[in-house]
């Protein structure tokens, strides 16, 4: 069966007559913009190299005979700084500078790099992460082959979401607000039928969600004077703070507040992120009222009050719900703000100092067991249900968490995090490159699955009906499940044996 729309022509199986009742989703038969993307692609001209001491008036005509608004500055230490035509603007010309003053003075300090080969979602991400106009994108010997800026993604697979996110942070009022961000599933839909990789659909995802947050935020304490947007640090958590959102992932969030905001005044801040949460319910967000929420007294707290809290959990884990908020706060990430940026980023810091305290984490990570279905799901007639992220995802997320952990690395995503660990006395090269395999299947089939519903105009949901699955998928699912329960019973039985941090 065929369809057009947008002048498009999609190919679908007859849900009734080729597959029964099985789940599909329609695939573009046009698949122009998709593909993995790799910033290597974006690269169309080569760059234009200057030197930290050569006149402002110099780099500014090159850059004009060149027809590029930035300079790559070569710096100590093999790292390069960028000078663009708003540093010039900023720089000189808005504060009356003479324009001989040498580039190295507008120059900040080093900016990210690139590698080339890195895939343009993730060059992206760095983007924004780091509120940055452009990046140099260096060969394996570190010599600089181009330049990516934020306007170079608009023809990558990531450009229609790019545009999205624009016009959901330039939106001038709630109303504007909701209406763009309520298109985010379909943007997130569309991407699925022109099979993007999964890892780059909730990228894209999570960059958008954020925007939302900020916008929120923005016209929120614009109606709040009297407080100061200043003095707050908005972390995104859960699955948005590790950039793999799907259809159904909640908005988790927490604050940390300057020390220096009255305790009267907090309450007053508490009502405001209530205010934001309601506009994010109106956007089409979810909103979990009884998870982690910044309206609530527990996840809005001072600077201080957060390292006090910490310190406690990490010394005392079994009191206070402490390994449940370390593993929230582990999965943490600021989007708005930099107050209490430092002071949350090194809370945990220590934690690996504490092996008693990383054993339990351990323990309770490796509780979340993966299965194919429970005796519950038995007992209630439920066998041909299966529950994706309870019996599956949450096991591996928790895994790759706590690997992460055991081996001082940084990483937020879950692909990541088993990479970082790869190697490591608990988790084999082998094992975390099977992991990264099972992580990106299970995360195929659950956004697949709930694009499918949301087509049909289903209730969008992690529960899988295993008779809706394709023969192939159900194969995968209960493979993935297989493995990861399998590297769950390696790591139980030499968590007795082995010291649990590195």
């Amino acid at each position: 069966m065929r369809f057009v729309e947008s002048g498009r022509e999609y190919a679908v199986s007859d849900p009734d007559r080729a597959s029964g009742n099985k789940l599909t989703v329609a695939r573009r038969r046009d698949r122009s913009g998709s593909g993995p993307g790799i910033v290597d692609d974006l690269l169309v001209t080569r760059p234009v190299i200057g030197s930290a001491d050569m006149p402002v008036r110099e780099a500014a005509a090159l850059m004009t005979e060149r027809g590029q608004d930035h300079l790559v500055i070569p710096l100590t230490g093999g790292t390069y700084g960028l000078l663009t035509d708003a540093d010039i603007r900023a720089g000189v010309v808005a504060v009356g500078r003479d324009i001989d003053t040498p580039v190295g003075e507008l120059v900040a300090g080093p900016v990210p790099v690139v590698p080339q080969g890195t895939a343009a979602v993730d060059a992206l991400t760095v983007l924004f992460d780091r509120d940055l106009t452009a990046m140099p994108v260096v060969d394996p010997a570190g010599a600089v082959v181009g330049v990516v800026a934020a306007v170079d993604f608009i023809a990558a697979p990531a450009g229609p979401g790019m545009s999205l996110r624009a016009q959901v942070s330039r939106a001038g009022n709630i109303g504007d607000l909701t209406a763009r961000a309520r298109r985010i599933p379909y943007l997130m839909a569309d991407m699925v039928r022109r099979e993007q990789p999964v890892h780059e659909v909730t990228a894209i995802g999570a960059l958008i969600h954020d925007a939302v947050v900020r916008r929120a935020l923005d016209l929120v304490l614009e109606r709040h004077p009297e407080l100061d947007p200043g003095a707050l640090t908005w972390l995104s958590l859960g699955s948005n703070a590790r950039r793999e959102p799907v259809l159904t992932s909640d908005i988790d969030s927490a604050v940390a507040l300057d020390d220096a905001v009255p305790d009267e005044q907090i309450d007053s801040y508490r009502l405001a992120f209530g205010e934001v949460n309601e506009v994010l319910l109106g956007a089409g967000r979810r909103i979990d009222e009884n998870g982690a929420i910044a309206s609530k007294p527990l996840f809005a707290r001072t600077r201080s009050q957060w390292r006090s809290a910490a310190q406690g959990w990490v010394q005392a884990p079994l009191e206070n719900k402490g390994m449940i908020f370390t593993s929230l706060l582990l999965d943490s990430r600021p989007i708005w703000g930099e107050l209490g940026a430092d002071a949350l980023g090194g809370l945990f810091a220590e934690l690996r100092n504490h092996p008693g305290t990383v054993g339990l984490l351990l323990a309770e990570a490796l509780s979340y067991k993966a299965r194919l279905r429970s005796m519950r799901d038995v007992l209630t007639r439920r066998a041909d249900t299966f529950e994706i992220k309870e019996h599956a995802l949450t096991p591996l997320v928790n895994i790759a968490r706590w690997a992460a952990l055991s081996v001082g690395a940084t990483e937020l995503d879950t692909r990541a995090r088993l990479r970082a660990a790869a190697g490591s006395t608990m988790l084999s090269e082998a094992q975390a490159s099977e992991l990264v395999e099972v992580f990106d299947v299970l995360q195929r089939v659950r956004l697949t699955y709930q694009v499918a519903q949301f087509d049909r105009g289903e209730p969008v949901g992690d529960t899988l009906d295993m008779k809706r699955l394709s023969p192939l998928d159900r194969s995968l699912v209960a493979q993935a499940v297989r493995e990861i329960a399998g590297v769950q019973r390696k790591m139980t039985n030499m968590s007795h044996y082995l010291p649990v941090t590195d």
